[in-house]
């Protein structure tokens, strides 16, 4: 409990299309966009935020469903973690359920949302290694009804940002029809922060692996190195057979791209990473290690 309660916002929009909170967004240059809030009610409650007007995302409908379009999903920025969470998206997009489900106890995968998941950026946040491994795209609407693509890799890197006044509106996600795993390790049993995750997708048409690690630096990690190599061990043709020791190599290499070794000493000498580095080294290992063992399996 505090002593005194957060400053209250001083306006409340709640718009029924995207461009109506775009506008709105517009006309009130300090307002805040809301969807789930659950990490924006968690900013306000610490005293880091106190917004002074607020956008809410909630009634927008168009946002809060997917659709299908070339060859990939178009997914609302509005879908909740519950919602992708069930069998039937899950058949789309297995990954992204799997993370989904793995996004916290109830309260919060009812609340939550993908464009929230993506506009906070956090380390931990469950579905974007899985976006980086698929590759997803954003597309941002913006005034008087504009929209643009951006790869979702560059808006957590940070090379491309959101305009005043503009939204996450859609998640496009290439549909592989191919074998998709996410894994995470907590520091506590059942849902929780992740200490790593990896997310690995199977590419069949492109004969390619593609993989995410995230938890364990400020944006997913991918090591493409890593993907390149076991791709070529990798027999297409025959079941999508693999020996058992390219496993574990390559669960060895995604660690050792992701959390490498410390430079070396002006005598020469590699000084020996600190045990709960070396830790979190051999569980992204674990990880990667397992989540291409059952995505070829």
């Amino acid at each position: 409990m505090t002593t005194h309660a957060p400053q209250a916002a001083q306006a409340v929009t709640l718009p029924t299309t995207l461009d109506e909170a775009v506008a709105a967004l517009g006309a009130q240059p300090t307002a805040v966009p809301v969807a789930g809030g659950t990490d924006l009610m968690a900013a306000v409650n610490s005293g880091q935020l106190r917004p002074a007007a607020l956008v809410g995302l909630g009634r927008i409908s168009e946002i809060r469903g997917w659709q299908y379009q070339d060859g990939h999903a178009l997914l609302g920025a509005g879908l909740t973690h519950a919602r992708m969470g069930r069998p039937d998206f899950a058949a789309l997009i297995p990954a992204l359920a799997a993370a989904a489900r793995a996004a916290g106890p109830p309260h919060i995968r009812n609340a939550g949302t993908l464009g929230g998941n993506i506009a906070s950026a956090a380390p931990t946040g469950d579905a974007l290694p899985v976006l980086a491994a698929l590759e997803a795209t954003l597309i941002i609407a913006g005034p008087a009804g504009a929209r643009r693509e951006i790869p979702v890799s560059h808006l957590l890197a940070g090379m491309e940002m959101l305009r005043g006044g503009e939204l996450i509106g859609y998640v496009r996600v290439p549909l592989l029809h191919a074998p998709q795993v996410f894994l995470k390790a907590t520091g506590r049993t059942g849902p929780g922060r992740a200490l790593a995750s990896v997310a690995l997708v199977l590419d069949p048409a492109r004969r390619g692996v593609r993989c995410a690690v995230g938890a364990i630096a400020p944006m997913p990690l991918r090591p493409l190195e890593a993907e390149q190599w076991v791709a070529q061990l990798i027999d297409w043709d025959n079941d999508r057979a693999i020996v058992p020791e390219a496993l574990t190599a390559f669960g060895e290499y995604v660690a050792a791209a992701c959390i490498p070794d410390p430079a070396p000493e002006p005598d020469g000498s590699v000084p020996a990473l600190p045990p709960a580095v070396l830790h979190l080294r051999r569980t992204v290992a674990a990880l990667a290690r397992r989540a291409l063992g059952r995505a070829l399996s």
